[in-house]
Order: C-alpha cells, then sequence, then structure tokens
C-alpha cells in the first residue's frame, strides 16, 4: 500500500492547535490588509467572523497556507454571504509541486510515480482545484506562476481522452496548456479555492 506522504495533511483530525488558531487569523489578516486590491470594498472583521463560525473551513485555509498557497480573499458571493479564498502565492505552492492530475493517471504509470496527484491532495485539504476561468481571474490581481505553472481543473470530454489542462503567465500572457494527466513536474502544483 502507497504511504500517504507527511506533507498531504497536517493530522488525521480536522483541528486546529491554538497556536495554529492564533498564527493563521494574524496572517490572513495581515496578507488582507496588504493586498486590499484583491477584495475592494471587503471588510476583515465580516471575514474573521466567518472564520470563527466555520473550524473546518479555517482547517483547509490552514492546510493552504502550511503547503505554500498564501490564501487570500478575492471575493464575496453576495447570494450566499460566502468569503472566496484562492491560492495567492506568487509562484505555484511550493508544497504541493511535483504531482501528477488524478489517482487514475497516477496508477497508470508504470516507474517513477510522483507521491500524490493535484485532485486527490486538495480533496484531502478540503479545497476546489481553480477553473481555467478563476484561473484567469486571479490573473487580474497581479502576475501569478511568472516562472511555475498550475494544474487547473480539466473539462472532462479531454480527461477521458488522457489529458489534463495547466496555465501559466509568460510574455504578459496568461496561457492554457495540456499534457498527459499523468506527467509531473517540479515547478508545477496547483491552486485552489475555498468557500467560507
Amino acid at each position: 500500500m502507497r504511504a500517504v506522504r507527511a506533507r498531504n495533511i497536517s493530522s488525521n483530525k480536522k483541528d486546529l492547535s491554538p497556536e495554529q488558531r492564533e498564527e493563521l487569523p494574524r496572517a490572513l489578516k495581515a496578507r488582507f490588509e496588504k493586498n486590499m486590491n484583491r477584495h475592494k470594498g471587503l471588510e476583515w472583521a465580516k471575514v474573521q467572523a466567518k472564520l470563527e463560525a466555520n473550524a473546518e473551513k479555517l482547517w483547509s485555509l490552514n492546510e493552504m497556507e502550511r503547503t505554500g498557497g498564501e490564501p487570500d480573499v478575492v471575493g464575496h458571493d453576495k447570494k450566499t454571504g460566502e468569503y472566496i479564498f484562492y491560492d495567492c502565492s506568487a509562484e505555484s505552492p511550493k508544497g504541493r509541486r511535483s504531482v501528477c492530475y488524478d489517482r487514475e493517471a497516477l496508477e497508470s504509470r508504470k516507474e517513477h510515480k510522483p507521491e500524490d496527484n493535484a485532485v486527490d491532495l486538495a480533496a484531502a485539504m478540503g479545497i476546489e482545484l481553480l477553473t481555467e476561468e478563476q484561473y484567469r481571474e486571479l490573473q487580474k490581481l497581479g502576475n501569478f506562476d511568472t516562472k511555475t505553472s498550475s494544474w487547473v481543473k480539466t473539462p472532462s470530454d479531454i480527461r477521458k481522452l488522457g489529458g489534463a489542462l495547466f496555465c501559466d503567465r509568460r510574455f504578459d500572457t496568461v496561457f492554457v496548456y495540456h499534457n498527459g494527466a499523468e506527467s509531473y513536474y517540479a515547478a508545477r502544483a496547483f491552486r485552489g479555492s475555498l468557500r467560507v
């Protein structure tokens, strides 16, 4: 049986230590205040109240933070009242690199298998892979993945044929590309989203 790598999930139960419950909101608040262009018109106090009421979502945000995603608020859904967080690290999150796209792709590799895959890692963290559309929205907020790339949620018709999509930013332009879903690279991870 394949061992699940330690970096995947910080603990089996989705509870934060008292230190984490203190440190994470402080880090999120500092990032929120430093990057107001990502969430014009939103107030940290309202975001914090949502976080305090959703311990499991806070655990997921901690996983995003712990794996290098630097999550930040990028929107507010007025219908549901949810705040939308994306991984906003300048480059694809370091703690999630060298993964293929999904479990089927991982199992199809005969040798040199990566330790994990993007779809399962995201699910274990309680987050969703960004879609191509969400990735393009993120890129309107800054310059991301200028040296790395990120897997994005792949439409099922492409995936059925063995492919998977990834995006990056080069020459001041956002590109979407394809690879075999079983491929993996040291400079490719995935970016996620979370609604709180």
